[in-house]
């Protein structure tokens, strides 16, 4: 395992895959992105990897193929360089039955001198307690069979066995190169292709499958390039089949170094919707926008008219939340969870979510809304109408008592607000429009008088809330959804008051957290500090919004992913990685500021630094201490 911040990610669209600038594959979940893992090294030494990597000492840099998710590892000894390129081949619906399940290609090329290379693979199935059983299927092949399915290998070369880990040291000279596949099936697929030109035309398809899509993006000015990568990063996390959006493909890693903050995070959450649909429909990918909006009306069906706060890929509940005790976690931070038990919490924002999401929907398509749908939405809005002055979890979701929170009671008003528009836009018929007139006005009555804090001059994250332990950076969102004009008196005196007490050097925290607390000693959340830039950039600030959007893109690692929290002093990354969230509100910031001036030309990031290589278990990362509070974001 290694910091966070040394990981990329390539996927398929069902599947994601963590490579570490060392060359190993240490997570990876089959067939399902929220299955149990193959390669858990992430969480434990022990939890098994594939590694492809030059043997001796090496210092490495990496990219992706511009405009792809194809990652290319270059690693340099003291004898000459070769370069690893990682990737999951794009196949067509039509050539999909007569190819594995689920695939990883390596390609491993020297470009330079000599180069000993290192070929190991040691699959760990179900989080290390699957077993395995491995038998050669012909001289350059391998098979193991588990409880998890079958598993199997394809090399260039021929890989000795050590128990279920097989394994292999090559020379290379400049020009020379290895091809290795690794595969999985529920059921032997008919057709394992083999190696050779078959790998020149999936990576040829796979980086024009990539660039076509990335291609689509609306252009959003000088910092495009940071918006088509987040844009891929986000398209990672999509998992195609059926239009879910993950809030990210791994579990428990912790938002304080240590734990014990670790969630599993490879669920659907319903607080992201309308985030998300104004991302995706906002850069023009109006088809990913679509199939999301969709996957939502159709889960929401599901448990209609009560919603869960999240749901599998396939928009069932989640399995029961459970520790797995035989691994250590990431550098010792237990415990490593699966599932999550937030499911079964009372967070009311995700009704205004889900209609905002198919208000926009509405807008943007310009479809009419069929006969299920309007029922669908009619009973979401009657669920708001009885329950909105009701105490719950909020966006945040601690695990703690209910309290009335400002976010939660906003999208109750969003809810209803955007309930009346779908009414006049003709798309839904109220069966009594004045009840919710009156449900709307009693809403916005109650924020307006509740979460204002004449003390603080800030609205506050709690109602009836006068201490700055009250402050929270989603009372921003209050002009995001159009609560209030972002260039109001108490929305410029909120966000002042919000930077002056929750900002960093590298954003936002969520709130403040007394020692001892949940939440207490975490980083500063990547989302939030994207949340400032649009309310200063709406209100009127656009040097400060674009100074600060820069400054924030420094959060991510040298291949541009962010994770969901970063440490403000030590930019160590914390969260689960890479974190759809943060991604979003990149591109929602990016939309922002394009929306509010003029386009320039975009210009290139400097390149970041190499990383030397390391022993296979570095040192801990020192716990930081309670970073002080700093005004501004800069």
């Amino acid at each position: 395992m290694r910091a966070i911040d040394r990981y990329a990610a390539i996927g398929d669209g069902r599947s994601v895959a963590l490579v570490s600038d060392q060359g190993a594959i240490e997570w990876l979940c089959w067939p399902r992105i929220d299955s149990d893992a193959v390669f858990a090294a992430l969480l434990d030494d022990r939890g098994g990897a594939l590694r492809v990597a030059a043997a001796a000492p090496f210092a490495s840099s990496r990219r992706y193929l511009e405009g792809t998710n194809v990652l290319i590892t270059t690693m340099r000894t003291a004898t000459g360089a070769v370069e690893v390129i990682d990737w999951m081949p794009a196949a067509d619906e039509a050539d999909k039955g007569l190819r594995p399940e689920r695939e990883i290609l390596r390609r491993v090329r020297c470009v330079d001198g000599r180069v000993e290379v290192v070929l190991e693979i040691d699959p760990r199935p179900g989080f290390g307690l699957g077993g395995a059983r491995v038998a050669r299927t012909d001289p350059l092949g391998l098979r193991w069979d588990t409880r998890h399915g079958a598993f199997f290998a394809r090399c260039d070369v021929r890989l000795d066995l050590d128990g279920t880990r097989a394994f292999a040291e090559v020379p290379l000279v400049a020009g020379g190169r290895i091809d290795l596949s690794f595969t999985h099936a529920c059921d032997a697929p008919a057709v394992l292709p083999a190696l050779g030109p078959r790998v020149d035309e999936d990576l040829a398809r796979t980086t024009a499958w990539w660039r076509a899509w990335s291609a689509r993006a609306r252009d959003t000015g000088p910092m495009h390039g940071h918006t088509v990568r987040s844009a891929l990063a986000l398209k990672l996390m999509c998992h195609a089949p059926t239009g879910a959006i993950l809030a990210a493909p791994t579990t428990s890693l912790p938002e304080r170094p240590g734990g014990p903050l670790n969630w599993d995070y490879r669920f659907c959450w319903m607080r992201d919707a309308s985030l998300t649909a104004r991302a995706l429909f906002g850069l023009g990918y109006d088809e990913e926008a679509r199939a999301f909006v969709s996957w939502l009306l159709h889960t929401t069906r599901l448990s209609w008219p009560k919603l869960h706060v999240l749901y599998d890929i396939y928009g069932r509940t989640p399995p029961p939340e459970r520790e797995l005790a035989h691994l250590d976690g990431y550098f010792g931070a237990r415990p490593v969870r699966v599932g999550n038990a937030a499911h079964r919490q009372l967070q009311l924002d995700v009704y205004g979510e889900v209609i905002d999401a198919a208000a926009q929907l509405a807008r943007h398509c310009c479809r009419a809304v069929d006969h299920e749908t309007q029922e669908l939405l009619l009973g979401l809005g009657a669920e708001v109408l009885k329950t909105w002055h009701l105490p719950d979890h909020g966006i945040w979701e601690p695990r703690s008592e209910p309290v009335h929170h400002t976010h939660s009671r906003l999208l109750c008003w969003v809810a209803i607000d955007r309930m009346i528009d779908l009414h006049e836009g003709g798309h839904v018929v109220l069966p009594d429009r004045s009840v919710y007139d009156d449900a709307r006005a009693a809403i916005r009555s109650d924020i307006e008088r509740r979460a204002w804090s004449d003390r603080l001059d800030s609205y506050v994250g709690v109602l009836d809330c006068d201490d700055e332990m009250g402050l929270d950076a989603s009372v921003l969102l209050l002009s995001w959804y159009g609560f209030e004009p972002a260039d109001s008196p108490r929305m410029r005196a909120t966000l002042r008051r919000v930077l002056d007490t929750l900002g960093t050097s590298r954003g936002l925290y969520r709130y403040l957290a007394p020692a001892g607390w949940p939440g207490w000693e975490e980083g500063a959340f990547g989302l939030c500090g994207f949340w400032a830039v649009e309310q200063l950039a709406r209100s009127g600030a656009l040097e400060e919004a674009e100074r600060i959007f820069e400054q924030l893109l420094d959060n991510s690692n040298d291949v541009g992913l962010f994770s969901e929290e970063i440490d403000p002093e030590s930019g160590v990354l914390l969260g689960n990685f890479p974190q759809a969230f943060t991604h979003i509100g990149v591109l929602n910031a990016a939309i922002t500021l394009a929306e509010h001036k003029p386009r320039r030309r975009s210009t290139p990031r400097p390149a970041r630094t190499t990383h030397p290589s390391q022993p296979s278990r570095p040192s801990r990362p020192s716990r930081p201490s309670r970073p002080s509070r700093k005004k501004v974001l800069g």
